[in-house]
């Protein structure tokens, strides 16, 4: 199995949910994963990075900030180009939500429902990879 060199921000309240993520994306060959269960804790590990990560997979529902505005927070301070959203908000509540990033000029690629679906994911970091190979 190959192995890809991208750093993943990993934000994601529900342990189940977090675990299952991380074992998704180990199974495609990512090891680079900082897992954190808010938005505090995101904001710190990106503060403490010696560089920026390669991409933040962000739940849009987090206990302290809503997923969005985080994704805002960690472009601004350039802590990430690009992000995905993770949400099981119904469609419509999800597209507006990317007509929202797109407003702001936001870095966002897409969004994934969850549970995740592994053909899904693999599509949206299908560019990143081609950019990494």
């Amino acid at each position: 199995m190959p192995s890809y060199p991208l750093r993943i921000l990993l934000v994601e309240d529900h342990p189940f949910q977090l675990l299952a993520t991380q074992c998704l994306l180990r199974s495609f060959g990512f090891a680079r994963l900082t897992p954190t269960e808010n938005a505090e804790q995101a904001i710190c590990a990106m503060a403490q990075a010696e560089v920026p990560f390669d991409i933040i997979l962000c739940d849009q529902c987090l206990p302290d900030l809503p997923g969005l505005e985080l994704i805002e927070i960690a472009s601004r301070r350039r802590f990430t180009t690009t992000a995905i959203l993770l949400s099981g908000l119904p469609a419509a509540e999800l597209a507006s939500l990317i007509n929202q990033a797109v407003d702001r000029g936001l870095p966002l690629l897409g969004y994934l429902s969850k549970p995740l679906n592994r053909d899904e994911l693999a599509h949206l970091l299908c560019p990143l990879l081609k950019l990494r190979l």
